[in-house]
């Protein structure tokens, strides 16, 4: 017999007026004021999304993340924690997680990967991009790996 979800979302800190477009799975994060959650985004406990925000559809934004305010998160973004140091996946040893941190004015384009590094302020991420580093100097990055394009 199929489990019934009864709540998608539990234990959430929102700030003002935040959008949510169902279906969603929110869990023991922060919003913050005036942001929008696209359907079918899956936010973790003790993960914070900043002011002014956008988090577009089928985007997972994992424990241990922290998106600061006026962000756009395209289609399909998708962050990590575990980068499998081990070889496999910590199975539940948050111990091996790592925290991600994502600065202010960022734009991580669609089906965009992030692994666990910080990303300074006033940063564009392109489409499909893989970002393995920090990011300490404003501007465009692209490919696999990421890599700096040029200042905007």
């Amino acid at each position: 017999m199929p489990v019934e979800k009864k709540n998608d979302i539990i234990n959430v800190n929102f700030g003002k007026e935040v959008t949510i477009v169902h279906p969603v799975n929110l869990y023991g994060c922060s919003i913050g004021d005036f942001t929008f959650i696209g359907p079918f985004v899956e936010i973790q406990k003790n993960a914070v999304v900043g002011a002014n925000c956008k988090i577009q559809s089928h985007s997972f934004i994992c424990e241990l993340v922290t998106i600061g305010n006026n962000c756009f998160v395209g289609h399909g973004v998708m962050f990590v924690n575990d980068l499998c140091t081990d070889g496999r996946p910590a199975n539940g040893d948050t111990s091996k997680w790592k925290a991600t941190k994502i600065g202010n004015n960022v734009t991580l384009g669609s089906n965009a990967t992030i692994l666990p590094v910080t990303i300074c302020d006033n940063v564009l991420i392109g489409a499909g991009a893989v970002v393995t580093k920090d990011i300490n100097l404003p501007g465009i990055y692209a490919g696999n790996p990421a890599k700096f394009i040029r200042k905007i």
